[in-house]
């Protein structure tokens, strides 16, 4: 069952993205990774603006994905899988169900250059973005130089009714 997420949801949506970003571990370069991957202050901070979904499973949480409509656009955040739950639809479903809800004729993502996300992304619709330094610094003006030096942004054009 897929559902929305809020601030009651913060520990288990905590406990999700940091489960599935051990598998960051060797891909990402070490001094961008800590324990815990996502602190739940900071994910407290991020349910001001971002709206999470959450895929359940027997009255668990094991998989979310969020949503920041900024300007024009809607960025895709925080989509992560328990690992045990992983290659089994989940992120498949959880992004279906969010690039039906978003109204902006695009979603933007940010990721690691390396993690395997990026497959799962270009394998359902989303490109590279050529002017990926651009976007990052307007919609993500929180990454540095380093981090932005690692990461890529893909996007994907929706299709939406006249």
């Amino acid at each position: 069952m897929i559902r929305a997420c809020g601030p009651a949801d913060a520990v288990a949506i905590a406990s999700v993205i940091n489960d599935a970003a051990r598998a960051y571990r060797g891909l990402v370069p070490d001094r961008f990774l800590h324990e815990p991957y996502m602190p739940l202050d900071e994910l407290e901070r991020e349910l001001r603006t971002v709206s999470f979904h959450g895929y359940e499973d027997g009255g668990q949480l094991v998989g979310v994905i969020g949503l920041e409509p900024v300007e024009d656009t809607t960025l895709l955040r925080h989509a992560y899988v328990s690992t045990d739950y992983q290659r089994r639809g989940v992120g498949e479903q959880l992004l279906a169900r969010v690039e039906s809800l978003t109204e902006t004729p695009e979603l933007l993502l940010g990721t690691w250059e390396d993690a395997w996300a990026v497959s799962f992304y270009l394998k359902h619709g989303y490109e590279p973005a050529t002017d990926k330094d651009a976007l990052l610094a307007r919609y993500w003006p929180r990454v540095g130089r380093d981090q932005a030096a690692h990461s890529v942004v893909l996007r994907k054009r929706l299709r939406r009714a006249p």
